[in-house]
């Protein structure tokens, strides 16, 4: 059963994914033995659920207090989210590196097309720092796929950053994107006013502890006269997934075909509530085939009949991580 879960990159259709969520659920429920205690506690069985939206979602806290795992040998890569002082990290155990690989250029490739085609440029800690960070574990593979030898990571590097991103816009030679932590980008722009034509700008969201939160509106329209750029892109992961949606401007994020967003009532954390509608965000991963695939967040947002979202916030309990989201 495992090697057919594996190729969720091949949904094209909801019953497609709806079935594939299905099997994944109950592979999990008899795999996963901290899912499987869940679902015992809050009297899910197995056979109780015939439909995607009687999946139980896992409180993403036990990403924190617990090892998520669908596998008994030991994991490959452990990814570990940021944290400030005082907080306990999530960590994800991952078996199978190529299924996040695949899982992040398909994704990429989905949005945006071939990476070959760009040059990327990462407001990042680079991954001999930050090498236990899924984010920065994609970055890097993203940059050596574009095979230019400009792609780099550039975080405490402002002024080589403006002269290549100058030299890049004069050439024209390829697409180019500049990736970058909110904080990062922010302080680009605000250290020098930049007219950039060709170049897409794609915060990954969250100040880590550097800088106060900003609400997004006010945020990206600094980024936009700091940069010159009409839009600001968006990536929104974590560490406890292994796929990625995109907003391509205005806040409104939009999943692969192998992710898909829900929203429960902020007061019920077992009712699904409608779309348009404020509360907290599930996120059903089929990437996430070794460790769990449903997954209750703590960020607060609606969700789309298109099947996009936006992020409003978090609960007002959840600790601020720098991996995701602004709060409002």
């Amino acid at each position: 059963m495992r090697t057919s879960l594996t190729a969720f990159d091949q949904i094209k259709s909801q019953s497609q994914f709806e079935a594939n969520a299905l099997k994944l659920f109950h592979y999990q429920y008899q795999h996963n033995s901290i899912y499987r205690s869940y679902c015992d506690l809050i009297n899910v069985a197995s056979s109780d659920v015939k439909k995607v939206t009687s999946i139980p979602f896992l409180p993403i806290q036990f990403f924190k207090s617990h090892t998520v795992s669908s596998q008994t040998d030991s994991a490959t890569h452990i990814f570990t989210s940021s944290k400030t002082t005082g907080q306990i990290p999530s960590k994800h155990h991952v078996h199978q590196i190529d299924l996040y690989i695949k899982s992040f250029e398909k994704g990429f490739q989905f949005f945006y097309g071939n990476i070959e085609d760009y040059i990327l440029l990462a407001l990042l800690p680079s991954y001999k720092e930050q090498g236990n960070s899924s984010l920065i574990f994609m970055a890097n593979h993203l940059i050596q796929k574009t095979k230019h030898p400009q792609s780099g990571f550039y975080l405490e590097n402002w002024d080589t950053l403006t002269t290549t991103l100058q030299q890049l816009e004069r050439q024209e030679e390829k697409k180019i994107i500049l990736l970058g932590v909110t904080y990062a980008l922010l302080n680009g722009a605000e250290k020098q006013k930049l007219n950039l034509k060709h170049t897409l700008i794609m915060e990954t969201g969250g100040m880590k502890g550097m800088r106060k939160e900003w609400v997004r509106s006010a945020l990206h329209e600094k980024l936009q006269e700091g940069y010159g750029v009409s839009k600001i892109h968006s990536e929104y992961g974590m560490t406890e997934l292994l796929s990625q949606a995109y907003s391509k401007g205005e806040g409104r994020f939009y999943c692969p075909p192998w992710m898909q967003v829900l929203t429960r009532s902020a007061e019920d954390p077992f009712e699904l509530i409608g779309t348009k509608k404020t509360g907290g965000l599930n996120i059903i991963d089929l990437a996430n085939v070794d460790s769990c695939a449903f997954i209750a967040t703590q960020d607060l947002g609606k969700t789309y009949d298109d099947g996009s979202f936006e992020v409003l916030g978090r609960f007002d309990a959840a600790e601020i991580r720098g991996c995701n989201l602004l709060v409002v």
